[in-house]
Formats: structure tokens, sequence, C-alpha cells
């Protein structure tokens, strides 16, 4: 790490795992495996506990390219030679993520506007065709289904017309929010404010302590959102993917 970052708190993982759940996982070794049938990285990326051979990586390649699936891993803090040896095995970083977090109460300061956001549960179509607009298709929306725990979908509206959705659930105390999309024609207007806002009050009355959300580093302008809430970095973490054709 270097000296401006933030050591992520494991439970963070477990929220993750929780509120954003792949559709299977095994052990293989020291291995974790993930079945993510096109839900994204966060479902489908293998996770090391420990240590884990070159042999132990090979046997996980051939597992994932057996599951139709990239082979990729996550890197979590403190997992630093993990993270050189996947380099030595040619693996590349991607999309190196950031986890915001602040108390509930602090995103509750503020009323909300009539009719501006709602919270619900099963997601409108209207929402659905938003996610899809933004890429979150049916793999991704399959992900939301399989939580257990409290969860909502977030509608915005402006000017009296459909503006974004977004997912929340709980999971131990923090509510993590997740495919928060607005429409391109809708950006600009405060939307995802009300929108974290709104997440806020549900999570409050479903028992939610703490605020959580993922934002990859790339993404300026969702972290200039998040920061502009309030919200501190509370941690970090990459994949590391093996370029198609390289495996071993």
């Amino acid at each position: 790490m270097n000296a401006t970052a933030v050591w992520t708190d494991a439970k963070y993982y477990a929220v993750v795992e929780a509120t954003w759940p792949s559709a299977a996982k095994r052990s293989l070794g020291a291995v974790t495996l993930r079945e993510g049938q096109d839900g994204g990285s966060r479902v489908s990326a293998a996770s090391v506990d420990g240590v884990a051979s070159d042999s132990e990586i090979s046997a996980a390649q051939e597992a994932m390219r057996a599951m139709g699936q990239d082979s990729l891993f996550m890197i979590r803090d403190g997992q630093e030679d993990l993270d050189s040896q996947l380099a030595a095995l040619g693996y590349e970083i991607k999309d190196p993520v950031n986890l915001w977090t602040c108390p509930v109460e602090a995103l509750m300061d503020v009323e909300i506007p009539r009719v501006t956001t709602f919270a619900l549960w099963s997601p409108l179509e209207i929402q659905r065709e938003i996610w899809i607009s933004g890429g979150i298709g049916a793999g991704r929306q399959a992900v939301m289904e399989r939580v257990s725990g409290p969860k909502a979908a977030l509608l915005g509206r402006y000017d009296d017309k459909p503006a974004g959705a977004g997912f929340v659930a709980v999971h131990d105390g923090i509510a993590m929010v997740h495919a928060l999309e607005i429409l391109p024609h809708q950006r600009r207007k405060g939307m995802g404010v009300w929108m974290m806002r709104q997440a806020a009050f549900w999570a409050a009355e479903n028992g939610a302590r703490e605020m959580a959300v993922l934002c990859t580093k790339r993404n300026t302008g969702a972290n200039g959102l998040y920061a502009s809430l309030g919200m501190q970095q509370s941690g970090q973490y990459h994949y590391r993917i093996l370029p198609t054709g390289e495996e071993l």
C-alpha cells in the first residue's frame, strides 16, 4: 500500500459477499472459486486465503475456464505476495476499486423532496430498463434477486420523469449500495445525491448503522459524488486478470 492508503477492514469483504452474492462458490485448496453467471467481476473473481501454489493457481484457472469465466483473482489488502505471484504468471491489474463509507445519519440530515426518490422491492420495469441502458443486464440483476437479507431497488425521478436506478442491501448493520445508474440526460442534476440519501433513510429503517459503496478508481464522477457527501475512503482492492490466450 502507499502512504495514503487505508487498510480495508475484513468485515467489508463479508458485506460485499452478502449484498452482491455469487451464484455458487467452492474451495480448491487455498483458492475460493465463484460462479458469477454473467454478474460481473465481484461475483466471479476467485480469492485466496493464505498461500496458493502455482499449481493451485493453474487448477483454479482451469476451473474458471470450465465455468466459461475469465481467469480473474481479487487481491485484498495485505496480499502483496499474491499480487506479485500473479503478476509473474502474466496476470494484469484490472479495475482498482475504492470503498467509501459513512455513518447512516450523515446522509439523513436533509429532507428529500417529495416524489424524488423511492425504495421498493421488487424492481419496476422502468428500473430494469435504466439498468440495462447502463450495462447492468440480466446477469447483474439476477445477483440482486439472490440477496437473502433486507434489500431495495432505488428509483430516482427528476421533472416527473425517471432519472436513475440503484440497489441497496444490508448485512451485519452495514448497507451497501450497488448498481447506481443515472440516465445520461438526467445527470448533473443532483440525482445521485438524492438516491444515496434515499438509500440511507431506507437503511436506517432496516437496522443499518453505516453506509458503504464501491467505486472503480477511474470513475472520477462517482468518486467525486461520494466525497461530496462526506463519505470517507475506507479501503480498496483490485483484480488481476490473465489475458485471453495466456493460460498456463
